[in-house]
């Protein structure tokens, strides 16, 4: 059996290790497909604004870009001035148009001869040999320029000519009409619809004239300068000119195309990337490994973890792509911020400089960055301690603020003694935008604890108001029940405060640990008033009874939706416990039968965490109080110390990560309580009587 254990855990062990390295991966290869793949970020700059970098110097020769806008005016210039749309002339059209209207009207009709059918055939023909445009075409390019011109191509050559020298559709219909010897059969020829025989034979030719643009806008130059190698391109504390800004912008394009690579050598740098993240994700594993051993056993802590480092690296690295003048925007102090309120304050700072590290692979100013996140965080966890009130999310984004702007200025001033407010600016307004991004904190909270499973101090507050609505039915249905989770609940905040527990989660799980008396609230001795409903019941019928209110309470907290890590206080409060009043009845009354004790035994399971092992120590003990026919020291200290040795004799806390130490420190706990709950007072000694001086 200890065999088959020891491969069971083995194989827990294994599963658990796979399933890490898994996420580890995938979220090291997740950031680094977002990082920015050129080995040197852009510089990055705010126009108008004082240069808040060191001297930039030219790494060699560069060519400085135009302004924009300056060289879309020199193309549309250009292109005014020297562009000629192309277009084809297709000689197959007029023959056939012509040989149409013969073989229609050829022979003469009775109004018109055939002479001037075979006139005006020799008309369409002259017209169709200098070419007919488009009328929109026609109309559009001699409404713009009079003497707009286009080079028309025949089967040889092309040749340029003046639009006013072609006919359009309507100019060639007014044309073939303006003869004088059509004047007496002008009205019967416009019952022939001749128009139907004027089609365009010229058509734009769209491939040549787009070559004709490429080719003009390709001898306009782009840049309007060179630098020399070793020039100095901008110096700390200079403003960011239009002009200085342009020189900027084509340093970083020089740059990129310096360290513009090839297949291979992306995938390279792609591999250097990773094995950087990797390094900084091993180190967190074995924080883990060393110091939250238990983490790694719980999958939901290390999702919130994962999901918050894959998360805020790649969002470091869109700002770094889109606006990596605005770095200092992203509100990085929410990761230690969450950490610290569902983990703890260690991981909290681990996981933060973890992801600080990995978004400084991709700004230029790393030691700055470094430094000013770092203080940040640190600042963070310390603030928020524990978020219970509103007001202490704006206290703490404002101490973050302050700790940004201090360490900023401070950072600035050691790298340049003469810095000015022009400098700062920037940096400054960024800080106010992620002091006001950090309020974000309080409803992203509910998503973070929805998405995860964890439940804030915020939520623990609420649920512990007893004017909500289940608390308060439960003081109306069973008022002894309601009394009872109170001083429970006060018995188990006072112990968790002195062992290190949370006191908040195990007050909360003790207001709600017996919700499930409210189904049968007289069957419970808290809530009985002189008549006891188990004397009419068999052993059998009460314990089931009794038992039950776990069962009831779990589907009561369910229609409420009370949080899990609250339900599983009901689940653990009498573990697998029997219930020992009936199942000894039961057992007096059948001595010589073999009692199966499953109907007089609690579902479980047993507790698990310090809090809910805390729990069942405080509701016995509690529970068992009321019993004491006197409340002495002597009769307190051997009610605490019997129960809570029999929990632990009979193993209920052998799955719980809870200490001797702890036990003394909760039965002193106890004691203490009940003493002063019970107003315990010393026990004065008797005053011996006089004696005689015979006696």
């Amino acid at each position: 059996m200890a065999m088959e254990n020891v491969k069971t855990t083995s194989l827990s062990n294994v599963k658990r290790f796979l399933y890490t390295l898994g996420v580890t991966v995938v979220t090291a290869i997740m950031i680094v497909l977002a990082m920015p793949k050129t080995e040197k970020p852009r510089m990055a700059y705010t126009l108008n604004e004082p240069w808040m970098s060191a001297q930039l110097i030219s790494p060699g020769e560069i060519l400085i870009q135009k302004d924009p806008r300056q060289v879309e005016q020199e193309r549309q210039e250009a292109l005014r001035n020297e562009y000629v749309p192309y277009y084809s002339y297709d000689d197959a059209i007029g023959p056939r148009q012509v040989a149409a209207f013969l073989a229609k009207y050829g022979e003469g009709t009775a109004d018109v001869s055939a002479y001037i059918i075979h006139a005006m055939a020799e008309e369409m023909e002259k017209i169709y040999a200098t070419g007919i445009m488009p009328q929109m075409d026609y109309s559009q390019m001699t409404e713009e320029d009079s003497l707009a011109a286009i080079m028309l191509v025949t089967k040889k050559e092309g040749e340029r000519c003046t639009v006013k020298d072609l006919f359009s559709t309507k100019s060639a219909y007014e044309t073939l009409f303006n003869d004088s010897r059509l004047d007496a059969v002008r009205p019967a020829l416009r019952q022939m619809e001749i128009d139907q025989y004027l089609h365009p034979n010229i058509k734009y030719d769209e491939q040549r004239s787009e070559q004709a643009r490429q080719d003009i806008l390709a001898t306009i130059p782009t840049n309007s300068g060179v630098l020399k190698q070793g020039q100095e391109i901008i110096n700390r504390g200079d403003i960011v000119t239009e002009e200085r800004a342009r020189i900027i912008d084509s340093y970083n394009d020089f740059v990129s195309s310096r360290t513009e690579k090839t297949l291979g050598a992306i995938y390279f740098t792609n591999f250097i990337q990773l094995i950087y993240v990797m390094a900084l994700m091993l180190i967190f594993m074995i924080y883990l490994q060393l110091f939250r051993k238990d983490y790694l056993e719980k999958p939901r802590s290390l999702a919130m973890a994962f999901t918050l480092i894959t998360l805020f690296p790649i969002m470091n690295s869109l700002i770094m792509r889109f606006a990596p003048q605005s770095i200092y925007i992203l509100p990085l102090c929410l990761v230690p911020m969450f950490i610290r309120v569902f983990l703890d304050s260690r991981t909290a700072f681990m996981i933060h400089s973890i992801i600080v590290l990995i978004c400084a692979a991709t700004v230029s100013e790393k030691f700055e960055f470094i430094m000013v996140q770092i203080s940040a965080g640190f600042v963070a966890i310390c603030a928020l301690r524990e978020l219970s009130k509103r007001s202490q999310l704006f206290n703490s984004a404002l101490m973050i603020f302050v700790n940004y702007v201090m360490m900023f200025t401070i950072v600035k001033y050691l790298d340049n003694k003469e810095i000015s407010f022009e400098t700062l600016k920037h940096g400054y307004l960024c800080f106010t935008a992620n002091a006001v991004l950090l309020l974000l904190t309080y409803p992203l909270m509910f998503i973070v604890e929805k998405a995860f499973g964890f439940i804030s101090s915020v939520t623990l507050f609420e649920l512990s108001d007893t004017n909500r609505n289940l608390l308060r039915k439960l003081s109306e249905v069973a008022p002894g029940t309601f009394q009872h989770s109170i001083m429970v609940g006060n018995l188990a905040a006072a112990i968790a405060t002195e062992v290190g527990a949370k006191s908040l989660l195990v007050r909360t799980g003790a207001l709600y640990h017996d919700i499930g008396k409210m189904v049968h609230p007289v069957f419970f001795t808290e809530n009985q008033s002189g008549i006891n409903p188990h004397t009419r019941l068999q052993p059998q019928d009460s314990a089931r009874i009794i038992i039950g209110h776990v069962t009831e309470g779990l589907k009561i907290a369910e229609k409420n939706n009370i949080p899990d890590v609250i339900r599983v206080f009901i689940q653990t409060h009498h573990g697998k416990g029997l219930a020992k009043y009936f199942y000894t009845t039961y057992k007096n009354a059948h001595p010589d039968e073999e009692i199966d004790e499953t109907p007089f035994r609690y579902p479980g399971p047993n507790p698990f965490s310090q809090e809910q092992a805390i729990l069942m120590m405080a509701d016995a003990v509690e529970a068992a109080s009321r019993s004491l026919s006197e409340y002495t020291e002597e009769s307190i200290s051997g009610l605490v110390n019997k129960i809570i040795d029999s929990q632990v004799a009979e193993g209920y806390f052998h799955d719980c990560p809870i200490t001797f130490r702890d036990i003394a420190t909760a039965k002193r706990v106890l004691i203490e309580r009940l003493k002063t709950m019970y107003h315990t007072r010393i026990q004065y000694p008797e005053q011996g009587k006089v004696k005689s001086k015979k006696e």
